[in-house]
C-alpha cells in the first residue's frame, strides 16, 4: 500500500482497536478476544503472497484463519487501512472485494458475488462505512463514503455517500452523517411505517363508508401526502 509500509500497516490494525471498541482494557485481550483484528493480520501476509504469485499457500493461510476465527476473507481482496472486524464470527469477503480506509464491519456480514463470472463481481466499499451485524452486501455495487448498513439488510444496489441504506432488499432511507455516533438502535423500521399506514388508511376509509362523513376526505387526502413523503424518502425506482 502506497505511502506506509507492511509493517506500519500491521501497527495500525492492532491500534485502530483502542479507538473502535470501548470494550478492551489491555493488550492482552488482543490475543483472546478479537479474531476479527488476527484475521486482518493474516489476511495482509496473505494478500503480500497471493500478490507475488504464490496463490496456493495464500489460500491455504487464509484457510487456517478461517478455522480459528470463524472469518473467510479471499487473500486476492483489497482491504485498506484502519479496516476493523468487530467480534468478526461469520465475515465472509469475497475475491473481488475492495474495502477503503477506516471501515467498520460487524458480525455475520457477507461481502458476496451474483455472478459466476470471472471479473470484478463484489462490492466496492468507501472509505468511513459502517456494516451492521448480518447485514449481506451483494454484486459488483459500491456503497458510498461514509454510509451505514442497517443490521441484517441485503444490499444489492449503490448506496450513495453519507446514506443509510436498511430493509429486504435495502433501501435509501436518509441522508447525513455523524462521525462520533453509529446510532444502530435508530435505524427506521421501514416495514412497521408502511404497516402503520395502511391500517390507518384502512381504518379512515371504514369509517367514512360507515358513517357516510364528507369531511374524512380531508383527513384522507393528508394521509395520502404521508405517503407520498414516505416514498419520496424511499427512493423508491422500478
Amino acid at each position: 500500500m502506497k505511502g506506509i509500509s507492511f509493517f506500519q500497516l500491521i501497527k495500525e490494525d492492532f491500534s485502530i482497536v483502542w479507538e473502535r471498541d470501548p470494550a478492551i482494557h489491555s493488550k492482552f485481550e488482543l490475543l483472546t478476544n478479537y479474531p476479527g483484528v488476527w484475521s486482518i493480520f493474516w489476511y495482509r501476509i496473505a494478500h503480500k503472497l497471493y500478490s507475488w504469485g504464490l496463490k496456493l499457500p495464500a489460500r491455504i493461510l487464509m484457510g487456517i484463519n478461517q478455522i480459528f476465527t470463524g472469518i473467510d476473507i479471499h487473500p486476492a481482496a483489497k482491504i485498506g487501512r484502519r479496516v476493523f472486524i468487530d467480534h468478526g464470527i461469520g465475515v465472509v469477503i469475497g475475491e473481488t472485494t475492495e474495502i477503503g480506509n477506516d471501515v467498520l464491519i460487524y458480525q455475520q456480514v457477507t461481502l458476496g458475488g451474483v455472478s459466476l463470472s470471472h471479473g470484478k463481481r463484489h462490492p466496492t466499499i468507501k472509505d468511513g462505512v459502517v456494516i451492521g451485524a448480518g447485514a449481506k452486501v451483494l454484486g459488483n455495487i459500491t456503497i458510498g463514503k461514509n454510509a451505514k448498513i442497517g443490521a441484517n439488510s441485503v444490499v444489492v444496489k449503490d448506496v450513495p455517500d453519507e446514506s443509510t441504506a436498511v430493509g429486504i432488499p435495502a433501501r435509501v432511507v436518509s441522508k447525513g452523517f455523524d462521525r462520533g455516533k453509529l446510532s444502530h438502535n435508530k435505524l427506521p423500521d421501514i416495514d412497521k411505517e408502511l404497516f402503520e399506514y395502511l391500517l390507518k388508511r384502512f381504518a379512515l376509509l371504514e369509517h367514512a363508508y360507515m358513517s357516510g362523513d364528507k369531511d374524512l376526505l380531508k383527513k384522507e387526502e393528508e394521509l395520502d401526502k404521508i405517503y407520498q413523503e414516505f416514498l419520496k424518502s424511499m427512493k423508491l425506482k422500478d
